[in-house]
């Protein structure tokens, strides 16, 4: 805790986000929505940069600074964070995942000034760490279970992953509080994006199920495909999974093994996904487990119908226990095909829909940080 010798001088507008990330992350698409929408309010907001780390901003908008920490190891910028902390002392520091907010935690307190610290956490811990070394697991675990209470407050994306931090930490749960992150901006609710040019878009005869994603494990597209191959033998219709990761050739020979390879397109990277979620007919999320699943916010927020894993967590809170779009077990192929085949047939209206995302919306998200961080809304400049 900050030494209550130390001045209490602090500047009152000013914010510091501490974070460091590998630039594709959802904190980097949560960074790039909040950080100028602080910014819009009146506040003066620095970016704490770890080298050759993001999150980063294609634009530096006014009353936004990037500072430089010293180096490209997060660990190594524990003296320019101090130096900072002592120079500008902002009244709240905000950062995310386990490393950084460690070194938050040790910065302020060598620091010793008064600045508010504000720790946040993106995923459901126990799952996350399940296949992490001994090691990792035991520093992860300890340092959220005896250093968080330090922090002026603790925040996460959704109920699951504040029940399970809890659980698993030994973190009162009172301390932890659920704040939902700025996922899509309010022009999206009205847009009209124009249709992709990929000639599966626009058949209305042969219905488009979309995912987006890493292509990794854990957002497990194997079950996806194998659903899809069920749902193609009873009906005309084709998948696309847009992103990039290392399963694609695995992907790619599973549909061939099914016999659907030339009804499943992995196009990869796409320069506008809400053109592709807008003119799908159906979003699938998959994940084996989450945070809490901005892709599926997004979907919602288009007016795309949807369907989704139960996973932990995020997408039970999201599509409010079923309300919004179907919610099946995680890994079960049957469940899906069943649950897309209904889906389509008898699509939700858009406009229910996108009820669901505008929680997520980047300025009431924002309002919710700002509530957390405990600093007035301020008005947008």
């Amino acid at each position: 805790m900050p030494d209550s010798t130390a001045p209490s001088r602090v500047q009152p507008t000013r914010i510091a986000c501490f974070f460091s990330t590998s630039g594709h992350s959802g904190v980097d698409r949560a960074a790039r929505h909040l950080i100028p929408a602080l910014a819009r309010r009146g506040y003066q907001v620095d970016l704490l940069k770890v080298r050759r780390h993001g999150p980063t901003l294609e634009t530096i908008p006014p009353g936004v600074r990037i500072v430089d920490l010293g180096s490209r190891h997060t660990a190594a910028c524990l003296p320019g964070v101090v130096r900072y902390l002592r120079a500008e002392r902002p009244v709240v520091m905000l950062s995310d995942k386990d490393r950084v907010n460690r070194i938050a935690l040790l910065a302020r307190l060598l620091a010793r000034v008064p600045t508010r610290l504000v720790l946040r956490s993106g995923t459901t811990i126990s799952i996350d760490l399940a296949s992490r070394g001994p090691l990792e697991r035991w520093i992860q675990r300890t340092s959220m279970g005896r250093l968080y209470p330090f922090a002026d407050q603790v925040m996460v994306a959704s109920e699951g992953v504040a029940d399970d931090m809890a659980d698993y930490t030994g973190l009162a749960r009172a301390r932890i509080r659920v704040v939902p992150p700025p996922v899509v901006p309010a022009s999206l609710f009205e847009a009209d994006p124009p249709r992709p040019e990929h000639p599966w878009f626009g058949r209305p005869d042969v219905p488009l199920i979309l995912s987006a994603g890493e292509l990794c494990s854990r957002k497990d597209f194997e079950t996806l495909i194998r659903a899809f191959a069920r749902l193609r033998a009873e009906r005309a219709s084709r998948l696309m999974i847009i992103g990039r990761g290392a399963a694609r050739e695995r992907l790619l020979a599973l549909a061939e093994e099914l016999g659907v390879a030339g009804d499943v397109d992995l196009p990869g990277y796409v320069e506008d996904p809400y053109a592709y979620m807008a003119h799908a007919d159906l979003f699938a999320f998959t994940s084996r487990w989450e945070g809490l699943g901005f892709v599926l916010i997004e979907a919602l927020a288009v007016g795309t119908p949807v369907v989704s894993t139960d996973c932990p967590s995020g997408p039970r809170e999201i599509l409010d226990g079923g309300r919004y779009g179907p919610l099946v077990p995680v890994g079960d192929v049957t469940a899906l095909a069943r649950a897309m085949a209904a889906t389509l047939n008898n699509p939700p209206a858009a406009s229910r829909l996108k009820e669901a995302a505008r929680r997520y919306e980047i300025e009431a998200s924002t309002d919710a940080y700002l509530d957390a961080m405990g600093l007035p809304p301020m008005a947008e400049v």
